[in-house]
């Protein structure tokens, strides 16, 4: 998927948010060639900060319909913000990341881990139990974080201790994505 692309879901996620503020249907064809299944996430930003992000790390539907779902549901159902209001739209940035199959990183000592995993290339799922995080591979390099604390994050996210990610019934899976942000 190439950088045109990226910009076309971007243009996709906007437009789809803006469908649902004004309850107006938008033709959907020019989105139709990515009929691919990956994973998709959308980050909206206001003045450089989270304003809402919600995704899939898997899709049992086209990309182009996942990035229309998680475009409002990240405007309209992050349960961390209020709904995205009108007088908002013109000042949120979109961010849309297509994922990669996540694959586990199979270690057999949790030290492994600091090695396997690269800041900036990787986005990491942690399972422990009941409890799940994922950090897309653009978080740890936003705040420069070393590999360590981006481990320590991803456990925080999970709702679980920051040292998680050593005990030996964690799984940790890995994940690349192709970011668009709008410029």
């Amino acid at each position: 998927m190439g950088g045109k692309d990226c910009r076309l879901l971007v243009k996709l996620a906007r437009a789809a948010i803006e469908s649902a503020m004004t309850k107006k249907d938008f033709n959907l064809d020019p989105y139709k060639q990515f009929s691919e299944h990956h994973g998709v996430f959308v980050t909206l930003t206001k003045d450089g900060e989270l304003r809402g992000c919600i995704g899939y790390i898997t899709c049992e539907q086209p990309v182009y319909k996942g990035v229309v779902h998680a475009a409002r549901a990240a405007a309209f159902d992050d349960p961390r913000f209020p709904r995205l209001e009108p007088e908002e739209l013109g000042a949120i940035r979109i961010e849309v990341s297509v994922l990669t199959e996540p694959e586990e990183v199979k270690v057999k000592k949790s030290e492994e881990y600091l090695k396997k995993i690269k800041v900036g290339r990787d986005g990491l799922i942690i399972k422990q139990g009941y409890r799940t995080g994922l950090l897309l591979p653009q978080v740890p390099t936003e705040y420069g974080w070393n590999i360590e604390t981006y481990l320590e994050h991803l456990c925080l996210k999970a709702g679980l201790p920051k040292d998680a990610w050593k005990k030996k019934e964690t799984r940790i899976d890995a994940f690349q994505a192709k970011v668009k942000c709008e410029d």
